[in-house]
């Protein structure tokens, strides 16, 4: 064995060496090459023994505090061997011709007596050695980005090599958001009823009924008293079911103002179980209607009791009622303005006298075919109360007296210039004395000085008027717009002249002559030319002719002319292509003229002629003999669709037809 492996065992050097001769110490000899398990485990301790690690971005371990106060920046190139440190393995096998020295922290104290693996290949170099001190360093320092220093410094190091580790997959995940997932909401559930039920009023009676069957809180809204103020069923009354409409009325009781059960047969057997439930539920009532309907006696007074606002009440052609109910009436319902109890055959006036003495509101009465009207105190007490606007008593026993009574009182002053009774002026509106088969003449002059407000009279049927009658009635009434005077056979041409210079003439809307026989274009010529308001005119079963048909034509077209037409709208192309723009076409006069011998063919050709000229928005409608009719029809059907040609087209084709029809003797 050579001195100098004498010296390595013992762990001294001889100084007088040069630094060549010590570098040679070092020198590694050629590894073993391995096979196998060896070559791996090689290869593994190879990779975890590289320097080079720090610098490829490792994340430093997870049991590493970085945020203690001792600070590391070096590792110790000692030997293994220390007092402090393991080695790790047979220092032969893992060695393999590499330095496998453990690293410390700088503060560790070194050892006073080292001992040395004699298989170790590594040469110890003494720590005394001041000159190997110097040349070779005992410790190396520590990657920056892995050093420890001030809390500033920690963190920018920190930050910078958790940028730099962070590869592209990691990268992209922390920037991907999290997809939020929609949020369900129950629109309708959390919609406030208040806007439910306004939902709901857009739609018809029936369609909300239909509505209750989609789910139970549908059926509970459906249901909602707010749903249901006004319970109209004059529409829709032979489709709803008697179920339905007994537990609407019964759940919008409270609600209900206006009940109006016209036509609901369909109700008789509900009334014997649910009479009372439904009357003890509806309390509110101010217009109650019960029209045609068949109900008992005791559903109807409970209705009376229980409702004291009652304002309008309809009992027309209800069998039950009888004078017992109107005294009811009269006792629980003081605010009553209107009652209809026409053709309710078990009442007279004795009921309707309660109800005018206790009623001090009432303005209208209805009461066709009943009896009772020739008592003077009932005729008395209306005249003295002058609270009526309307009186209905058509088919009544009314006679002369009993009108007098009514617009005269008993008795009054007569006033000796003019012989006319000094009475205050009466409140009627609207007067219907059809078919009152006892008025004469001497009856209706009582009008003609104390219906400064008429507006409305019905005297058809009567049979015996004459123009004695009309001869000063037009001249003080001055408001009147509507006359019917059908079937009043003494009635001649002088009374609708009388009517054409009157000063209801220009306000005249509505006139019925119809089956007058003794009229005709004498005293129809003039009402067409002054009555410019005149909407309705019947006419048939008299003696007008084409003149009349062709007089009615040219006013419209006038009154048409007149007038200032609002702005159309965008332009749109009509069915004849033209450039005009359409204009609405509004039927301004309708005339019946069936089964009058004197209007022809050619009236009706000059009444569709005229409606066809350009720029019409005003026409003549017309009924007429059936052979006509469908042609007629036609042609307004064309014109309201705006196909004014085809319109034309029609009417040259049929008075074509016509006049072909008379060559031929047809």
């Amino acid at each position: 064995m050579s001195q100098d492996s004498l010296d390595d065992r013992n762990g001294t050097t001889d100084p007088s060496m040069s630094g060549e001769a010590r570098g040679e110490a070092l020198r590694f000899e050629e590894p073993m090459k391995h096979k196998g398990r060896k070559r791996l485990l090689q290869s593994l301790q190879r990779i975890s023994s590289s320097p080079s690690l720090a610098r490829m971005g490792r994340v430093p371990a997870s049991n590493y505090r970085t945020g203690g106060k001792a600070s590391m920046s070096c590792v110790s190139l000692a030997s293994s061997s220390s007092a402090y440190g393991n080695t790790y393995g047979n220092p032969s096998q893992s060695s393999v011709g590499f330095s496998t020295a453990p690293t410390s922290v700088v503060t560790t104290p070194a050892p006073e007596s080292q001992t040395f693996d004699f298989r170790s290949r590594i040469r110890i170099i003494s720590h005394n050695d001041p000159v190997q001190a110097v040349i070779t360093p005992l410790t190396a320092p520590l990657p920056a980005e892995v050093r420890t220093g001030p809390k500033e410094a920690q963190s920018h190091n920190v930050s910078e090599v958790t940028s730099n580790n962070v590869d592209y997959f990691s990268k992209l995940m922390l920037e991907v958001v999290p997809e939020r997932k929609p949020r369900s909401i129950d629109f309708w559930g959390e919609m406030p009823d208040e806007i439910k039920v306004h939902i709901f009023r857009f739609l018809k009676p029936w369609e909300i009924v239909r509505c209750s069957a989609v789910s139970k809180s549908w059926h509970k809204m459906c249901f909602d008293g707010q749903l249901w103020t006004n319970i109209d069923t004059h529409e829709y009354y032979r489709d709803i079911p008697s179920a339905s409409l007994v537990r609407i009325m019964t759940a919008a009781g409270p609600f209900v103002r206006d009940l109006n059960l016209r036509g609901c047969a369909q109700l008789w057997e509900r009334w014997t179980t649910h009479g009372q439930a439904i009357s003890d539920a509806c309390q509110n009532l101010e217009y109650f209607s019960l029209e045609g309907c068949r109900i008992d006696r005791g559903s109807i007074h409970s209705f009376l009791l229980d409702n004291t606002r009652l304002v309008h009440i309809n009992f027309c052609g209800v069998q039950a009622i009888t004078n017992h109910e109107l005294k009811t009436i009269a006792h629980k319902c003081p605010q009553l303005e209107s009652l209809n109890v026409s053709w309710c055959t078990h009442i007279d006036t004795k009921g309707l006298h309660k109800i005018v003495q206790s009623c001090c509101k009432l303005r209208e009465i209805k009461a066709s075919e009943t009896r009772g009207w020739t008592e003077k105190d009932f005729m008395l007490d209306l005249f003295q109360r002058n609270t009526l606007e309307r009186l209905v008593v058509a088919h009544s026993d009314i006679d002369d007296d009993s009108l007098q009574i009514l617009f005269h009182g008993m008795e009054p002053e007569i006033d000796p210039l003019t012989d006319e009774a000094i009475v205050p002026p009466r409140r009627f509106r609207h007067l219907n004395f059809s078919r009152c088969s006892q008025l004469t003449d001497k009856g209706i002059k009582c009008l003609s000085h104390n219906v400064p407000h008429l507006e409305g009279l019905q005297l058809s049927h009567i049979i015996n008027l004459t123009d004695d009658a009309f001869t000063h009635l037009f001249e003080k009434t001055p408001l009147l717009t509507h006359l019917d005077m059908e079937e009043i056979d003494d009635v001649t041409n002088l009374t609708l002249q009388n009517l054409a210079h009157s000063p209801c003439a220009p306000i005249l809307q509505h006139l019925n002559i119809s089956y007058c026989e003794n009229l005709g274009d004498t005293g129809m010529l003039p009402i067409i030319k002054h009555c410019e308001s005149m909407r309705t005119i019947d006419m048939d079963n008299t003696r007008v002719s084409d003149l009349v048909l062709t007089e009615a034509a040219a006013q419209i077209r006038e009154r048409d002319h007149q007038q200032i037409l609002p702005f159309a709208g965008p332009l749109e192309y009509n069915g004849n292509n033209s450039n005009n723009p359409r204009i609405p076409v509004k039927v301004a006069l309708h005339l019946t003229v069936f089964d009058c011998q004197n209007v022809t063919w050619t009236g009706i050709r000059e009444i569709m002629s005229r409606n066809t000229e350009p720029n019409r928005s005003l026409i003549v409608g017309l009924k007429c003999f059936y052979g006509y009719q469908d042609t007629v029809n036609e042609h307004m059907k064309r014109l309201r669709s705006g196909r004014v040609e085809s319109a034309r087209r029609l009417e040259r084709k049929w008075a074509e037809y016509m006049i072909a029809t008379e060559e031929a003797g047809v």
